[in-house]
């Protein structure tokens, strides 16, 4: 019998991998400590019993302090956030796993009470009317403090030094975190943006910070060590609003993108349904599979079938997998048995300690169906 798409070996330039399943990027907020550190019994265990993915990412890491959006989120800023992911790295390679770290600044997507008191950054001082999750549970957002040119400046700058940390922290390989209402993300949309400067305004300007940010960490980390994450077709959630240009400013962005060499672009299906907004695209692989000449991974609520599929299809070359990584520790063994998937549960994806973290059991030969 012929091997799954999925289950079959990737080799590019980049990137040598055993699969093509890919362990997407999720918050867990296990992070439950005064430093913000992941550690070896919690992320350390967590990861290791995934590393037959192909590649796995980490949940997005806060790049400084002013990037947390989130509670007990860990970061990638300090020494002993560095030291806390070299015990993941390690047990993650003991397992012949591959593991890239995702950074992350939430930019508007947070709350004062996260910045003592101070205003979260955005490229425009506009609300996103949205919620942010604080240690007291939900709150409204507020409309954020515009950035200056010098918190631009900074935030590159930050960027720039946690790609160093991941590097020293054993990653290898780091994604940036463009996508989902985001800092980045931010800059990217009208909607968000409308600053006058040499950030705001034409599509080149709006993605000026982004490219700026990419530069920077392509002087501390490889180019083939570097992917980026995009949703194109976000709308409506995440405090993000599509608009006749958001379209044309990822296809600019994702061509540009084929002179940076870079280990993959990840991009998302739409989270909602589009296809009432002329504008949108509701088949984001297909749509920028002619655009990009690298690796394209895609995620969007896909399983074993739709996974195998788009590959075969050539509109993807790695597929990412997000609430069945949660409750399938062994995703790829049971994709290779046809072994049934089993179910997350939802009210533990952000609580502390290992329940519905670390204690998900693999599957046993004998659920064969």
């Amino acid at each position: 019998m012929e091997e799954q798409s999925l289950l079959q070996s990737y080799h590019s330039k980049a990137l040598d991998l055993k699969n093509r399943v890919v362990m997407a990027p999720m918050t867990r907020s296990r992070a439950a400590n005064d430093e913000k550190k992941p550690t070896a019994e919690l992320q350390g265990r967590y990861y290791a019993q995934r590393a037959s993915a192909g590649l796995i990412i980490t949940e997005g890491s806060q790049v400084s302090e002013e990037a947390v959006g989130y509670v007990n989120t860990p970061g990638i800023h300090t020494q002993a956030q560095i030291e806390g992911w070299k015990t993941v790295t390690k047990k993650v390679h003991e397992e012949k796993g591959k593991i890239f770290i995702q950074l992350w600044h939430v930019g508007r997507m947070s709350h004062p009470d996260f910045h003592d008191g101070e205003l979260p950054l955005a490229p425009s001082a506009i609300n996103p009317e949205a919620e942010s999750y604080t240690p007291d549970g939900f709150k409204d957002t507020v409309t954020p403090k515009a950035m200056t040119t010098a918190d631009i400046k900074r935030t590159i700058d930050d960027f720039k030094k946690a790609a160093k940390n991941a590097m020293e922290a054993g990653f290898d390989g780091v994604e940036i975190h463009s996508s989902n209402g985001y800092l980045f993300h931010q800059f990217f949309n009208r909607t968000s943006n409308v600053r006058t400067d040499e950030y705001g305004g034409s599509i080149e300007n709006r993605t000026r910070f982004f490219f700026e940010v990419l530069d920077a960490i392509k002087t501390v980390v490889p180019s083939h060590k570097i992917g980026a994450r995009f949703n194109p077709s976000l709308h409506g959630v995440f405090g993000t609003t599509m608009d006749e240009e958001t379209i044309p400013t990822f296809e600019y962005i994702i061509e540009k993108l084929n002179a940076h060499d870079l280990a993959y672009i990840h991009l998302s299906e739409p989270f909602t349904d589009v296809s009432d907004l002329p504008f949108a695209v509701t088949e984001i692989a297909k749509h920028f599979r002619p655009i990009y000449k690298g690796t394209l991974m895609i995620n969007g609520g896909f399983d074993q079938q739709s996974g195998n599929a788009i590959i075969e299809a050539g509109n993807a070359d790695l597929v990412s997998f997000a609430k069945l990584y949660i409750s399938n520790p062994d995703l790829v063994e049971r994709f290779a048995a046809h072994v049934e998937v089993a179910d997350w549960d939802k009210d533990t994806f952000y609580t502390p300690g290992p329940e519905g973290y670390t204690d998900y059991p693999k599957a046993t030969t004998t659920q064969n169906s």
